[in-house]
């Protein structure tokens, strides 16, 4: 839909962040170029289009950056106005922002920690994680998606959780998530994972298990020398 050349992403294939633009821009139909992203020697490129924090994803449209992936989302839901992730209705659309900020302070940012934390401090998080998931269960309660019967907003944030979230917990060695104890979520996984944009964009799980390790030893091994 987007003219060639028109809208470039910047990115790797292990970032959940950087899939959930690609999840976007798969759902919106909008042609794009993928530009794979070396995070140890960054190009000039990337440096180049996001000085401030040097990281993935960044969108270029008409050579224009945009980064951080929540920013990017709406930015693309703005510009192309067909299949709309967030709601018309303004108070409806306030809320997906209060959930996706929520989801991104008290969950994602809290399993990061997890990875990157062992012991004592390590459970704490993790207790951290399983209350939030708790509210987030309240939340999406009797719905199919998020939104109701179509994917949205917030899926695509919190949508990393289905393919990433199993193999966060394997190569950290602790359990957050209990199918049991979160039923409504398992079964919105199972939906957004059958998903076809999803399913087809899912990077290999045995890559993204020893790309993970090898992070997580490397900052423990950082923080034990200092």
């Amino acid at each position: 839909m987007a003219g060639e050349g028109e809208v470039k992403l910047l990115g790797t294939r292990s970032s959940p962040f950087v899939h959930r633009v690609k999840w976007v821009l798969k759902l919106k139909g909008i042609d794009y170029e993928e530009i794979e992203q070396d995070l140890i020697k960054k190009s000039p490129l990337l440096l180049n289009s996001n000085p401030v924090y040097k990281k993935v994803p960044v969108l270029l449209h008409f050579h224009k950056p945009i980064s951080e992936s929540l920013l990017i989302i709406e930015y693309i839901d703005e510009t192309w106005n067909h299949n709309p992730l967030l709601p018309n209705d303004t108070y409806q659309r306030a809320m997906a922002r209060f959930w996706a900020k929520f989801i991104e302070e008290k969950f994602t940012e809290v399993m990061r920690r997890v990875l990157f934390l062992d012991g004592e401090q390590q459970e704490k998080e993790v207790m951290q994680a399983r209350d939030a998931l708790e509210i987030i269960e309240g939340e999406l309660k009797g719905k199919k998606f998020f939104g109701g019967d179509t994917i949205g907003y917030l899926d695509i944030v919190l949508g990393w959780i289905a393919p990433w979230l199993e193999m966060l917990e394997e190569v950290a060695g602790i359990k957050v998530f209990d199918p049991l104890k979160f039923p409504c979520l398992d079964t919105w996984m199972g939906c957004f994972l059958e998903l076809p944009l999803i399913k087809e964009s899912l990077p290999p799980r045995d890559i993204l298990v020893v790309y993970f390790q090898n992070i997580r030893q490397f900052v423990l091994a950082l923080s034990a020398k200092k």
